[in-house]
């Protein structure tokens, strides 16, 4: 069984997600909440949410056991850009990009994922 939580248009960039969704791919769902609950990162406290999100689907929706779920699966793509302008010299203007993502969180049992 696999349950997901999606959050869509998280505002900071989707390579700086990837760095911490990098860290949890794979790992059971107790190691991967310490491990963002102590990053430093912006993006572990919303990834954290979403998460926990998925957790509760699973415990809520599938009446999974928690401390045998992993996170299977977790994306991170990127969602639409804002683009700004930054006044510079002589009346130019520099645009500023603000990049936007979307987080896909997947758990599932890990019995599941070995038959």
């Amino acid at each position: 069984m696999e349950t997901s939580a999606t959050l869509k248009h998280a505002r900071f960039a989707a390579q700086k997600a990837r760095l911490v969704a990098d860290q949890i791919r794979g790992l059971p769902v107790s190691k991967a909440l310490d491990i963002l609950t102590f990053s430093p990162k912006r993006a572990a406290k919303t990834i954290l949410k979403v998460l926990e999100s998925a957790i509760s689907n699973a415990e809520h929706n599938d009446g999974a056991d928690i401390d045998e779920l992993k996170v299977s699966t977790i994306f991170v793509d990127e969602g639409p850009v804002m683009k700004r302008m930054h006044a510079r010299a002589k009346g130019r203007g520099a645009r500023i990009l603000k990049r936007t993502c979307h987080i896909l969180v997947k758990v599932s049992d890990e019995s599941g994922e070995k038959s």
